[in-house]
Protein backbone atom coordinates (compact mmCIF):
# COMPACT_ATOMS: atom_id res chain seq x y z
CA UNK A 1 0.00 0.00 0.00
CA UNK A 2 1.24 3.25 -1.25
CA UNK A 3 2.13 6.15 1.58
CA UNK A 4 -0.31 9.16 1.53
CA UNK A 5 3.00 11.27 1.13
CA UNK A 6 3.42 9.50 -2.00
CA UNK A 7 0.03 10.13 -3.30
CA UNK A 8 -0.04 13.47 -2.65
CA UNK A 9 3.47 14.04 -4.44
CA UNK A 10 2.56 11.93 -7.50
CA UNK A 11 -0.88 13.90 -7.70
CA UNK A 12 0.63 17.17 -7.92
CA UNK A 13 3.49 16.14 -10.27
CA UNK A 14 1.66 14.44 -12.65
CA UNK A 15 -1.00 18.00 -12.52
CA UNK A 16 2.52 19.76 -13.19
CA UNK A 17 5.19 18.17 -15.26
CA UNK A 18 4.20 19.26 -17.94
CA UNK A 19 5.86 22.62 -17.19
CA UNK A 20 9.30 21.55 -17.35
CA UNK A 21 8.91 18.54 -19.49
CA UNK A 22 9.70 18.66 -24.00
CA UNK A 23 6.50 20.21 -25.30
CA UNK A 24 3.93 17.78 -26.61
CA UNK A 25 4.77 15.14 -23.96
CA UNK A 26 1.86 12.37 -23.47
CA UNK A 27 1.00 11.68 -19.55
CA UNK A 28 -0.11 8.25 -18.38
CA UNK A 29 0.03 6.51 -15.06
CA UNK A 30 2.18 5.29 -13.79
CA UNK A 31 4.81 5.98 -16.47
CA UNK A 32 5.34 8.93 -18.83
CA UNK A 33 6.86 8.40 -22.30
CA UNK A 34 8.28 11.26 -23.91
CA UNK A 35 10.54 12.71 -26.71
CA UNK A 36 14.06 12.09 -27.33
CA UNK A 37 15.73 15.18 -26.32
CA UNK A 38 14.62 17.56 -23.00
CA UNK A 39 14.17 20.80 -23.48
CA UNK A 40 13.31 23.61 -20.44
CA UNK A 41 13.59 27.60 -20.89
CA UNK A 42 16.46 28.96 -18.71
CA UNK A 43 15.17 31.40 -15.74
CA UNK A 44 17.79 33.77 -14.15
CA UNK A 45 17.41 34.26 -10.60
CA UNK A 46 18.82 36.74 -8.44
CA UNK A 47 21.82 37.23 -5.93
CA UNK A 48 20.47 36.78 -2.65
CA UNK A 49 21.50 39.25 0.21
CA UNK A 50 19.60 36.99 2.72
CA UNK A 51 19.95 33.34 4.21
CA UNK A 52 17.87 31.15 1.61
CA UNK A 53 15.62 28.97 3.23
CA UNK A 54 16.64 25.70 0.86
CA UNK A 55 20.61 24.88 0.18
CA UNK A 56 21.11 24.25 -4.08
CA UNK A 57 24.41 22.85 -3.65
CA UNK A 58 26.84 21.98 -7.02
CA UNK A 59 29.83 20.17 -7.04
CA UNK A 60 32.57 21.65 -9.42
CA UNK A 61 35.54 18.95 -10.55
CA UNK A 62 38.98 20.74 -10.24
CA UNK A 63 40.21 18.34 -12.95
CA UNK A 64 37.31 19.61 -15.29
CA UNK A 65 39.47 22.44 -16.89
CA UNK A 66 41.50 19.55 -18.29
CA UNK A 67 39.55 17.66 -21.00
CA UNK A 68 36.35 18.46 -20.45
CA UNK A 69 37.24 21.81 -20.69
CA UNK A 70 34.63 23.08 -18.18
CA UNK A 71 35.69 26.42 -16.36
CA UNK A 72 34.40 28.10 -13.59
CA UNK A 73 33.21 31.02 -15.64
CA UNK A 74 31.03 28.00 -17.49
CA UNK A 75 29.41 28.54 -14.07
CA UNK A 76 28.59 31.79 -14.81
CA UNK A 77 27.66 31.78 -18.26
CA UNK A 78 25.42 29.00 -18.24
CA UNK A 79 23.22 31.34 -15.19
CA UNK A 80 23.92 28.98 -12.75
CA UNK A 81 26.05 30.43 -10.31
CA UNK A 82 23.02 32.66 -9.49
CA UNK A 83 20.52 30.25 -8.60
CA UNK A 84 23.05 28.17 -6.26
CA UNK A 85 24.11 28.91 -2.17
CA UNK A 86 27.08 26.95 -2.37
CA UNK A 87 29.67 25.71 -5.03
CA UNK A 88 31.43 22.52 -3.17
CA UNK A 89 34.98 22.40 -4.79
CA UNK A 90 36.40 18.85 -5.30
CA UNK A 91 38.85 17.74 -4.04
CA UNK A 92 41.49 18.48 -1.82
CA UNK A 93 43.14 15.63 0.07
CA UNK A 94 44.79 14.04 3.23
CA UNK A 95 47.94 12.47 2.09
CA UNK A 96 50.24 10.03 3.82
CA UNK A 97 51.69 12.53 5.67
CA UNK A 98 48.10 13.12 7.30
CA UNK A 99 47.16 16.85 6.63
CA UNK A 100 45.68 18.35 4.58
CA UNK A 101 47.67 19.05 0.93
CA UNK A 102 45.84 20.29 -2.76
CA UNK A 103 45.60 17.31 -5.28
CA UNK A 104 46.51 19.65 -8.08
CA UNK A 105 47.90 23.07 -6.94
CA UNK A 106 48.43 23.96 -11.03
CA UNK A 107 44.72 23.93 -11.49
CA UNK A 108 43.98 25.37 -8.09
CA UNK A 109 45.79 28.28 -8.09
CA UNK A 110 49.20 27.90 -10.37
CA UNK A 111 47.92 27.94 -13.45
CA UNK A 112 47.24 31.20 -15.10
CA UNK A 113 43.89 31.56 -16.66
CA UNK A 114 43.21 33.29 -20.07
CA UNK A 115 41.34 36.12 -20.43
CA UNK A 116 38.81 34.20 -22.62
CA UNK A 117 38.55 31.49 -19.73
CA UNK A 118 38.05 34.31 -16.88
CA UNK A 119 34.70 34.92 -14.68
CA UNK A 120 35.48 39.00 -15.18
CA UNK A 121 37.02 38.60 -19.22
CA UNK A 122 40.52 39.93 -17.55
CA UNK A 123 43.39 37.10 -17.40
CA UNK A 124 45.79 36.22 -14.53
CA UNK A 125 48.38 38.73 -14.96
CA UNK A 126 52.18 37.24 -14.80
CA UNK A 127 53.57 37.44 -11.29
CA UNK A 128 49.82 37.63 -9.58
CA UNK A 129 50.07 35.45 -5.73
CA UNK A 130 46.86 33.67 -6.81
CA UNK A 131 45.57 32.12 -9.98
CA UNK A 132 43.60 29.16 -11.31
CA UNK A 133 40.35 27.82 -10.04
CA UNK A 134 40.55 29.33 -6.73
CA UNK A 135 41.20 32.76 -8.32
CA UNK A 136 38.40 32.51 -10.82
CA UNK A 137 35.67 31.35 -7.33
CA UNK A 138 36.93 34.63 -5.72
CA UNK A 139 35.91 36.75 -8.96
CA UNK A 140 32.56 34.23 -9.06
CA UNK A 141 31.86 35.02 -5.29
CA UNK A 142 32.68 38.57 -6.02
CA UNK A 143 29.61 38.56 -8.25
CA UNK A 144 27.18 37.08 -6.13
CA UNK A 145 27.51 38.00 -2.51
CA UNK A 146 25.39 35.55 -1.09
CA UNK A 147 26.96 32.67 -2.67
CA UNK A 148 29.44 30.08 -0.58
CA UNK A 149 32.31 28.50 -1.66
CA UNK A 150 33.64 25.24 0.43
CA UNK A 151 36.34 22.85 -0.14
CA UNK A 152 35.77 19.88 -0.35
CA UNK A 153 38.43 17.03 1.06
CA UNK A 154 38.09 13.35 -0.16
CA UNK A 155 36.33 11.47 -2.35
CA UNK A 156 36.54 8.08 -3.97
CA UNK A 157 39.55 8.52 -4.51
CA UNK A 158 41.05 10.51 -1.84
CA UNK A 159 39.53 9.03 1.29
CA UNK A 160 42.63 6.24 2.39
CA UNK A 161 44.52 8.57 4.96
CA UNK A 162 41.80 9.88 6.81
CA UNK A 163 41.51 6.56 8.94
CA UNK A 164 44.74 7.12 10.17
CA UNK A 165 44.47 11.16 10.15
CA UNK A 166 41.88 11.18 13.05
CA UNK A 167 42.97 8.15 14.98
CA UNK A 168 44.49 10.14 17.95
CA UNK A 169 43.67 13.34 19.82
CA UNK A 170 47.04 14.43 18.75
CA UNK A 171 46.52 13.45 15.01
CA UNK A 172 43.21 14.88 15.08
CA UNK A 173 44.77 18.48 15.89
CA UNK A 174 46.92 18.41 13.28
CA UNK A 175 45.17 17.73 10.44
CA UNK A 176 41.92 20.08 11.53
CA UNK A 177 44.91 22.77 11.93
CA UNK A 178 46.47 21.84 8.62
CA UNK A 179 42.93 21.86 6.78
CA UNK A 180 41.93 25.69 8.11
CA UNK A 181 45.44 26.84 7.64
CA UNK A 182 45.38 25.94 3.40
CA UNK A 183 42.07 26.47 2.85
CA UNK A 184 40.79 28.52 4.91
CA UNK A 185 43.41 30.98 5.84
CA UNK A 186 44.66 29.69 2.18
CA UNK A 187 48.22 29.44 2.99
CA UNK A 188 49.11 28.39 0.03
CA UNK A 189 52.85 26.56 -0.90
CA UNK A 190 54.62 28.85 -3.03
CA UNK A 191 52.61 31.94 -2.55
CA UNK A 192 53.02 35.13 -0.13
CA UNK A 193 51.29 34.00 3.57
CA UNK A 194 47.49 34.45 2.93
CA UNK A 195 47.25 34.40 -0.83
CA UNK A 196 43.95 32.48 -0.83
CA UNK A 197 42.47 34.05 2.05
CA UNK A 198 39.08 34.35 1.28
CA UNK A 199 38.16 31.76 -1.44
CA UNK A 200 36.60 29.25 0.91
CA UNK A 201 33.88 29.63 3.18
CA UNK A 202 34.16 26.45 5.14
CA UNK A 203 34.83 22.41 4.89
CA UNK A 204 32.74 19.87 3.28
CA UNK A 205 34.67 16.02 4.29
CA UNK A 206 33.98 13.64 2.02
CA UNK A 207 35.64 10.39 3.29
CA UNK A 208 34.43 7.72 1.58
CA UNK A 209 33.59 5.45 4.34
CA UNK A 210 34.32 5.70 7.94
CA UNK A 211 34.12 2.11 8.96
CA UNK A 212 33.08 0.13 6.07
CA UNK A 213 34.42 -0.56 2.62
CA UNK A 214 35.58 2.17 -0.26
CA UNK A 215 37.85 2.39 -2.82
CA UNK A 216 40.80 -0.42 -2.80
CA UNK A 217 43.35 0.08 -0.76
CA UNK A 218 41.31 2.72 1.98
CA UNK A 219 42.60 2.34 5.55
CA UNK A 220 39.49 0.92 7.44
CA UNK A 221 38.90 0.64 11.39
CA UNK A 222 36.20 -0.22 13.53
CA UNK A 223 36.63 2.94 15.43
CA UNK A 224 36.57 5.24 12.77
CA UNK A 225 32.87 5.75 13.50
CA UNK A 226 33.85 7.31 17.08
CA UNK A 227 36.92 8.76 15.48
CA UNK A 228 34.85 10.77 13.02
CA UNK A 229 32.86 12.27 15.56
CA UNK A 230 35.61 13.33 17.54
CA UNK A 231 37.31 14.65 14.23
CA UNK A 232 33.89 16.10 12.83
CA UNK A 233 33.64 18.26 17.16
CA UNK A 234 37.36 19.24 16.51
CA UNK A 235 37.26 20.63 12.99
CA UNK A 236 34.08 22.76 14.09
CA UNK A 237 36.14 24.36 17.30
CA UNK A 238 38.63 25.20 14.60
CA UNK A 239 36.85 26.51 12.24
CA UNK A 240 35.13 28.34 14.80
CA UNK A 241 38.24 29.99 16.26
CA UNK A 242 38.67 31.34 12.80
CA UNK A 243 35.63 32.53 11.69
CA UNK A 244 31.82 31.99 13.37
CA UNK A 245 30.44 32.13 10.10
CA UNK A 246 32.54 29.68 9.11
CA UNK A 247 30.51 26.25 7.87
CA UNK A 248 31.11 22.63 7.88
CA UNK A 249 29.45 19.85 5.62
CA UNK A 250 29.97 16.65 5.43
CA UNK A 251 28.80 13.53 2.25
CA UNK A 252 26.84 10.96 3.67
CA UNK A 253 26.36 7.37 1.97
CA UNK A 254 23.03 5.99 1.09
CA UNK A 255 23.32 2.54 2.32
CA UNK A 256 21.89 2.05 6.16
CA UNK A 257 24.69 -0.65 6.57
CA UNK A 258 27.24 1.96 6.12
CA UNK A 259 25.70 4.78 7.65
CA UNK A 260 25.44 2.27 10.58
CA UNK A 261 29.17 1.48 10.27
CA UNK A 262 30.56 4.95 10.12
CA UNK A 263 28.59 7.96 11.74
CA UNK A 264 27.00 8.54 15.47
CA UNK A 265 24.69 10.51 13.48
CA UNK A 266 22.73 12.82 16.41
CA UNK A 267 26.61 13.31 17.32
CA UNK A 268 27.66 14.67 13.93
CA UNK A 269 24.58 16.19 12.86
CA UNK A 270 25.93 18.53 15.96
CA UNK A 271 28.64 20.08 14.60
CA UNK A 272 27.53 20.31 10.91
CA UNK A 273 25.92 23.04 9.38
CA UNK A 274 24.04 20.54 7.22
CA UNK A 275 24.73 17.28 5.20
CA UNK A 276 24.67 16.50 1.61
CA UNK A 277 23.40 12.40 1.28
CA UNK A 278 23.96 10.49 -1.63
CA UNK A 279 20.80 10.07 -3.78
CA UNK A 280 22.58 8.74 -6.67
CA UNK A 281 24.84 5.54 -8.14
CA UNK A 282 21.82 3.81 -6.19
CA UNK A 283 22.05 1.38 -9.25
CA UNK A 284 25.01 1.01 -11.12
CA UNK A 285 26.70 -0.71 -14.06
CA UNK A 286 28.73 -2.91 -11.53
CA UNK A 287 25.69 -5.11 -11.91
CA UNK A 288 25.07 -6.54 -15.11
CA UNK A 289 21.18 -5.75 -14.43
CA UNK A 290 19.62 -2.45 -15.37
CA UNK A 291 18.08 -0.39 -12.98
CA UNK A 292 17.92 3.30 -11.56
CA UNK A 293 20.32 5.36 -10.54
CA UNK A 294 18.83 7.54 -8.12
CA UNK A 295 15.12 6.69 -8.18
CA UNK A 296 13.13 8.90 -5.23
CA UNK A 297 11.10 5.75 -4.30
CA UNK A 298 11.60 1.99 -3.62
CA UNK A 299 10.35 0.08 -7.22
CA UNK A 300 8.44 -2.71 -6.02
CA UNK A 301 9.22 -4.24 -9.51
CA UNK A 302 12.83 -4.40 -8.18
CA UNK A 303 14.25 -8.39 -8.28
CA UNK A 304 17.08 -6.97 -5.45
CA UNK A 305 16.50 -7.90 -2.11
CA UNK A 306 17.30 -4.66 -0.89
CA UNK A 307 15.60 -1.83 -2.35
CA UNK A 308 17.30 1.23 -2.97
CA UNK A 309 15.52 4.88 -2.70
CA UNK A 310 16.16 8.82 -2.15
CA UNK A 311 13.27 8.07 0.15
CA UNK A 312 14.67 5.04 1.98
CA UNK A 313 17.66 6.98 2.35
CA UNK A 314 16.16 9.82 4.22
CA UNK A 315 13.93 7.80 6.46
CA UNK A 316 17.09 6.04 7.89
CA UNK A 317 18.70 9.16 8.87
CA UNK A 318 15.99 10.44 10.31
CA UNK A 319 15.02 7.36 12.18
CA UNK A 320 18.77 7.54 13.63
CA UNK A 321 17.88 11.33 14.86
CA UNK A 322 19.30 13.72 12.01
CA UNK A 323 17.33 16.67 11.77
CA UNK A 324 15.15 16.81 8.90
CA UNK A 325 16.07 20.75 8.25
CA UNK A 326 19.79 19.55 7.52
CA UNK A 327 19.36 16.76 4.78
CA UNK A 328 20.74 18.10 1.95
CA UNK A 329 19.54 15.68 -0.85
CA UNK A 330 22.43 14.93 -3.82
CA UNK A 331 21.21 14.50 -7.22
CA UNK A 332 23.22 13.58 -10.55
CA UNK A 333 23.83 15.28 -13.39
CA UNK A 334 24.54 12.22 -15.11
CA UNK A 335 23.52 8.82 -15.79
CA UNK A 336 24.52 5.08 -15.54
CA UNK A 337 23.95 3.18 -18.56
CA UNK A 338 24.54 -0.11 -20.01
CA UNK A 339 24.77 -1.95 -23.37
CA UNK A 340 23.06 -5.19 -24.85
CA UNK A 341 20.24 -4.67 -23.27
CA UNK A 342 17.27 -6.87 -24.76
CA UNK A 343 13.68 -6.22 -23.48
CA UNK A 344 10.42 -6.67 -25.07
CA UNK A 345 9.18 -3.52 -22.71
CA UNK A 346 10.73 -0.51 -21.46
CA UNK A 347 14.50 -2.07 -20.74
CA UNK A 348 14.12 -1.58 -16.95
CA UNK A 349 15.45 -4.90 -14.61
CA UNK A 350 16.39 -5.89 -18.30
CA UNK A 351 20.14 -8.23 -18.56
CA UNK A 352 23.19 -6.43 -20.23
CA UNK A 353 26.02 -7.02 -22.11
CA UNK A 354 28.25 -4.34 -19.66
CA UNK A 355 28.66 -0.73 -19.27
CA UNK A 356 27.21 1.61 -22.15
CA UNK A 357 29.91 3.21 -24.42
CA UNK A 358 30.71 6.78 -23.28
CA UNK A 359 33.00 10.09 -23.22
CA UNK A 360 34.64 10.07 -20.08
CA UNK A 361 34.06 6.18 -18.92
CA UNK A 362 31.98 3.63 -20.08
CA UNK A 363 28.56 3.77 -18.14
CA UNK A 364 28.14 7.00 -17.32
CA UNK A 365 27.59 10.21 -19.02
CA UNK A 366 26.54 13.73 -18.78
CA UNK A 367 23.16 15.20 -18.77
CA UNK A 368 24.30 17.56 -21.63
CA UNK A 369 24.76 14.38 -23.64
CA UNK A 370 21.89 12.27 -22.76
CA UNK A 371 19.41 14.62 -23.50
CA UNK A 372 20.44 14.42 -27.38
CA UNK A 373 20.87 10.63 -27.28
CA UNK A 374 18.12 8.57 -29.03
CA UNK A 375 15.43 6.66 -27.75
CA UNK A 376 12.26 6.87 -25.67
CA UNK A 377 11.82 8.91 -22.10
CA UNK A 378 10.09 7.18 -19.48
CA UNK A 379 9.03 8.79 -16.10
CA UNK A 380 7.54 6.88 -13.70
CA UNK A 381 6.34 9.11 -11.25
CA UNK A 382 5.65 6.80 -8.60
CA UNK A 383 9.24 5.96 -7.96
CA UNK A 384 10.36 9.15 -9.29
CA UNK A 385 12.88 7.88 -11.79
CA UNK A 386 13.52 8.22 -15.88
CA UNK A 387 15.16 6.06 -18.12
CA UNK A 388 15.89 6.43 -22.25
CA UNK A 389 15.55 3.31 -24.07
CA UNK A 390 16.49 3.00 -27.53
CA UNK A 391 16.51 -1.59 -28.12
CA UNK A 392 20.27 -1.59 -26.97
CA UNK A 393 21.21 1.41 -24.63
CA UNK A 394 19.73 1.92 -21.07
CA UNK A 395 20.49 4.92 -19.51
CA UNK A 396 19.39 5.40 -16.05
CA UNK A 397 19.20 9.86 -15.13
CA UNK A 398 17.83 12.69 -14.23
CA UNK A 399 16.54 15.34 -16.47
CA UNK A 400 14.40 18.88 -15.74
CA UNK A 401 10.97 17.24 -14.77
CA UNK A 402 12.47 13.88 -12.43
CA UNK A 403 14.31 17.05 -10.62
CA UNK A 404 11.03 18.74 -10.23
CA UNK A 405 9.43 16.05 -8.48
CA UNK A 406 12.83 15.62 -6.31
CA UNK A 407 12.63 19.27 -5.45
CA UNK A 408 8.81 19.19 -4.74
CA UNK A 409 9.51 15.86 -2.65
CA UNK A 410 12.37 18.24 -0.35
CA UNK A 411 10.06 21.26 -0.55
CA UNK A 412 7.26 19.14 1.33
CA UNK A 413 9.10 17.00 3.45
CA UNK A 414 10.52 19.64 4.83
CA UNK A 415 14.36 18.92 4.13
CA UNK A 416 17.46 21.16 3.61
CA UNK A 417 17.72 21.17 0.19
CA UNK A 418 19.36 20.06 -3.16
CA UNK A 419 23.05 19.17 -3.95
CA UNK A 420 23.95 18.07 -7.73
CA UNK A 421 27.02 15.83 -9.03
CA UNK A 422 28.67 17.67 -10.31
CA UNK A 423 27.96 20.89 -12.45
CA UNK A 424 29.57 20.23 -15.66
CA UNK A 425 27.29 17.27 -16.22
CA UNK A 426 24.39 20.18 -16.67
CA UNK A 427 23.47 21.82 -20.19
CA UNK A 428 24.62 25.35 -21.06
CA UNK A 429 21.53 26.82 -20.54
CA UNK A 430 21.90 25.17 -16.42
CA UNK A 431 18.90 22.92 -17.18
CA UNK A 432 18.71 20.81 -14.30
CA UNK A 433 20.16 24.07 -12.23
CA UNK A 434 17.24 26.06 -13.15
CA UNK A 435 14.44 22.91 -12.16
CA UNK A 436 15.73 23.02 -9.08
CA UNK A 437 15.55 26.48 -8.61
CA UNK A 438 12.29 27.14 -9.15
CA UNK A 439 10.79 24.78 -6.47
CA UNK A 440 13.70 25.68 -3.67
CA UNK A 441 13.77 29.38 -3.70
Amino acid sequence: MRRPFQHLLTAALAAGLAAVAVPGQALASPTVTTPSKAQTTADHGNDRGREDRFKRVAYFIQWGVYGRNYHVKDVETSGAAAKLTHINYAFGNVDASLKCVSSDSWADWQRPVPAEQSVDGVADAEGQALNGNLNQLKKLKALHPGLKALISLGGWTGSKYFSDAVLTPESRRTLAASCVDLWLKGNLPGTPAGSGLGVFDGIDLDWEWPGSEGNTGNIVRPEDKKNFTLFVAELRRQLDAFSRKSILTAFLPAAAAKIDAGFEVPAVFRNLDFATIQGYDLHGTWDPMTGHNGNLFPDRKDPRPIKFSVDTTVRDFLKRGAPAGKLVIGVPAYGQGWTGVKSTGNGLWAQSAGPAPATWAAGTEDYKVLAAKPGKRYHDLLTGAMWSYDGNEFWSYDDPASLTQKAAYIRLKGLGGSMMWSIDGDDAKASLTTALYKILR
